[in-house]
Parts: structure tokens; C-alpha cells; sequence
């Protein structure tokens, strides 16, 4: 009998999430605002880091901005700065796990508990498997995933505790899809995709309804990491557009942002076509870079 029921209630659940999602498409929901909120960027020294710590700072927030590069992020805050936001910079190699604790105990003693963490620094090789170095494929796991769970853990207590926060990490379409040459950044991102969902359905199962995790899904992007793209089907992506369209995600508490959106159906549908014709695409579907070493 409890069975039954709790069939019938699956069914009128799945049928209102029908509902609301299909009045999403047409209804999005409105845009929270970031006025005066502590926004922290990390790899905010060029790319779109740069790109996503304007962008915020334009709808009002405060900028705390990590780069390993002290030149690069000093200028951001300048730029911030000359605009009329608010902007502090931090160098830090969030490869470094004691660095990444040194720093973040910095920023609260400093300035405060975060409102929301963008974890954006990543690197690419994009080099054949076996040429690359072991030193090149740590590196690529600690800065593009495992920096991800030590910021995580430093900044999402204060958010736990008074049930408020954001946290955006940034993936890529490598996650969705892994292709050649890119087997360590693959991997990363995929970790990245993984650790989200998981950490985001913790949340939730302790009854945190207040925290917003979203994962971001860019195609290529024109940010000097990836060289020799293969993408007959859409252009390379500008870090501005990729900052806007994450920007605008965030505000509305998405919890995927795919760049182009149209990414998001192509996902979808691409379930269902034969597994060959996903794993050996043609020519015109194909896409992927060439060795970049």
C-alpha cells in the first residue's frame, strides 16, 4: 500500500516539475540581486575571470580577486576601481593547498565571509597522453579540480551557517564529452561536473535550501588556453560572452549554464543518437583541437 503511494506521489511530482519547467521557459525567474554582496573570483587576472569580475562588479557586488599573476589582477582592480566598484586583490596558486588556506583565512580576517565563491582558474596542455609529464597532469588536477573541493571547504562554512550563498564552479564541455588530447583536462572537469552535483544534493539533503550551486559548461573560448579548435558548428567564444551569459545564470539561480545555450538540447537529444555515430563523429560534427605541443 505505502508503495503505491509513494508512486502516485512520484508521478504528481514529476508532473509538477513538468509544469514549472515549461513555465520557465516562457516565465525565468527573476534575477536576485548582488548589490553590495562579496563575490570571490579565482584566476580573475585575465580571461574570463577578468570578464566574470566586471561583470559582477557592474550589478553592484564587491569583488575579492585571486590570481597567481600579481600584475594582471592588480590591473583588473584598477579597472573595477576607475568604474566605481569595489574590488581587493589576493596572488595566490590555488594549486597550493596551504595557500589556498593562508589566503582565505586572510580574506575573512581582512574583509569578511564571502557571499558567493567562482571558482574559474584552470589550465590546459591540450598534449597526447603519453607525451605528457606527470608533473603537467597533477598540475591540471590540482588547479582545475582539486583546488575546487579546498575552496569549497574554506569558504561554504559561513555560508552553511547562516543558510546563504552561491557557489559557481566552472567546468567545461570536456566534461560532457571527453576527446583527444585533452584526456587530463577531460578528466578535471569531469571531476569538476561530479563534485557540484554531489556537493549541491549534500546541501540540499541537510535542508540548506538557501545555498545555489551552478556548473558551467563553455564551449571553446578565445582566452589564449586553447589553440588548433575543431568546430565547424559554432564560433570561438569571447570571455565577455562567456562572463555574461554566467553572470545572468547566477542572478537567476541556474544550476547549468551552457555556452552557447544551445549546448543544453544538443545534450539532451544527444542521448538518443547511436552510440558510433557520438564516439566517431563526421568531420562537420567533430569537436576537438589538435596537440598544442
Amino acid at each position: 500500500m505505502y508503495v503505491i503511494l509513494e508512486i502516485i506521489q512520484t508521478i504528481c511530482y514529476l508532473i509538477y516539475c513538468i509544469i514549472e519547467a515549461t513555465v520557465r521557459i516562457f516565465v525565468p525567474e527573476k534575477k536576485k540581486s548582488f548589490a553590495g554582496k562579496l563575490v570571490l573570483v579565482t584566476g580573475a587576472g585575465h580571461g574570463i575571470g577578468r570578464e566574470l569580475s566586471l561583470k559582477f562588479s557592474a550589478i553592484g557586488a564587491r569583488l575579492v580577486l585571486w590570481d597567481i599573476n600579481k600584475d594582471n589582477v592588480e590591473s583588473v582592480v584598477r579597472e573595477i576601481q576607475e568604474n566605481g566598484g569595489t574590488a581587493t586583490s589576493y596572488i595566490c596558486d590555488v594549486s597550493k593547498i596551504d595557500e589556498i588556506k593562508s589566503v582565505a583565512d586572510k580574506v575573512r580576517r581582512e574583509i569578511g565571509d564571502v557571499d558567493a565563491l567562482v571558482n574559474n582558474a584552470g589550465i590546459l596542455h591540450g598534449a597526447a597522453f603519453l607525451t605528457l609529464t606527470d608533473e603537467e597532469i597533477k598540475r591540471t588536477i590540482d588547479i582545475n579540480l582539486l583546488a575546487y573541493f579546498w575552496t569549497c571547504r574554506q569558504f561554504l562554512p559561513p555560508m552553511i551557517n547562516r543558510n546563504s550563498g552561491h557557489i559557481v564552479n566552472v567546468a567545461s564541455m570536456a566534461a560532457k564529452k571527453g576527446v583527444a588530447y585533452l584526456t587530463d583536462y577531460a578528466a578535471s572537469k569531469h571531476g569538476v561536473e561530479g563534485f557540484t552535483d554531489a556537493l549541491s544534493d549534500e546541501m540540499r539533503r541537510e535542508g540548506y535550501d538557501g545555498l545555489y550551486f551552478t556548473t558551467v559548461f563553455p564551449m571553446f573560448v578565445d582566452t589564449g588556453m586553447t589553440k588548433f579548435a575543431h568546430d565547424r558548428l559554432s564560433k570561438m567564444l569571447s570571455p565577455a560572452e562567456v562572463a555574461s551569459a554566467v553572470v545572468e545564470g547566477v542572478q537567476r539561480n541556474k544550476k547549468s549554464v551552457y555556452i552557447p545555450s544551445n549546448l543544453d538540447w544538443s545534450v539532451r537529444i544527444g542521448g538518443l543518437f547511436p552510440r558510433k555515430f557520438v564516439d566517431e563523429p563526421t568531420d562537420l560534427m567533430y569537436r576537438g583541437i589538435d596537440p598544442q605541443k
